[in-house]
């Protein structure tokens, strides 16, 4: 009781201070749950539960991500799962989706409410992985003593958001552990493993977003994110992930209106003007690809005369 009574004396004091100290993402979260969730964190809080109705219903809603998620979750869970930790799916109202733990590890998760069904929003709990991650849409750690409520200190987190082939944070992905031995260090590394799933899960997500579209990777400096464009067959971009939204300066707006790729990767293609002989020059290069270099057979395939594209190799130098 002691302890947990000297967490809510510390929650308080420093959610009131204006501080720098008082401005880290952790104190933003405990004034949310102060002022604007009206929690407070002594309260022997239990996370929300949905009906079975509205539960059903937010697994259909996300069954194309529970299956593209399924079995790198399996992956993660056969690297962490029998070192105390679980792994939890949510949804982006923080709806507990999926679960995975070892068998002697489910009464202490289930005790503290981590299970299928629960809310783990910030409105629900205060702030933990789960919730912090999908109100601030970022990575977290979340550990122990950083819980808002008392009733929670005893976990520790490591949360990554997963997006939707839009941008848009569409669920939670979180390792969870009630180890007390378990250090920065390893948060750390649990905290990388994490957001790499939902790195590799959004890529899946996009790619099945646009069936048929190349899919093209976006140099940006951060290595670890999902930039990804898609791109149609007249070289429009069809989609863009979060990722490749802020490097390109892309928007739901500008790839409504039309954005050729090689403008938005700022490709060279010679000079002004000269969309159209490229188009033919890469018509022309296809062709004699797909004819092994047989001038007959690529003539045929683009329906022109063999003399008009002996014309045309000459003219772009093709051979």
């Amino acid at each position: 009781m002691r302890q947990q009574n000297s967490h809510s004396d510390l929650v308080y004091t420093t959610a009131l201070q204006n501080s720098a100290a008082a401005s880290s993402p952790i104190a933003a979260s405990w004034r949310r749950c102060i002022n604007l969730h009206q929690l407070a964190p002594e309260e022997g809080r239990k996370p929300f539960q949905v009906d079975d109705t509205v539960f059903r219903m937010a697994r259909e809603r996300m069954e194309q991500l529970i299956l593209a998620c399924s079995d790198e979750v399996d992956r993660l869970y056969q690297t962490v799962g029998r070192s105390g930790c679980c792994i939890v799916l949510s949804d982006r109202d923080g709806i507990l989706l999926d679960r995975r733990a070892a068998a002697g590890d489910e009464a202490d998760f289930h005790g503290l409410g981590l299970r299928p069904q629960n809310v783990w929003s910030e409105a629900s709990v205060g702030t933990n992985g789960i919730g912090t991650a999908l109100a601030d849409e970022r990575s977290v750690i979340i550990h122990r003593d950083q819980h808002f409520l008392s009733s929670n200190i005893e976990l520790s987190c490591a949360t990554a958001p997963i997006r939707d082939h839009m941008g848009r944070v569409t669920a939670a992905l979180d390792i969870s552990t009630c180890r007390t031995d378990v250090t920065d260090m390893t948060l750390a590394i649990l905290s990388q493993a994490v957001r790499d799933v939902a790195t590799r899960v959004e890529a899946t997500l996009f790619r099945q977003a646009f069936p048929g579209a190349r899919i093209v990777m976006v140099p940006t400096a951060q290595v670890a994110t999902a930039a990804l464009i898609a791109v149609d067959y007249d070289d429009l971009i069809l989609g863009a992930t979060k990722a490749a939204r802020a490097a390109l300066k892309l928007d739901d707006t500008r790839i409504a209106q039309g954005v050729p790729a090689a403008d938005a990767l700022r490709e060279s293609r010679g000079e002004v003007g000269s969309d159209l002989s490229d188009a033919e020059r890469a018509a022309l290069r296809r062709a004699l690809t797909r004819a092994n270099g047989n001038v007959s057979q690529a003539a045929q395939i683009l329906g022109i005369s063999r003399a008009t594209l002996h014309r045309k190799i000459k003219r772009f130098s093709l051979q």
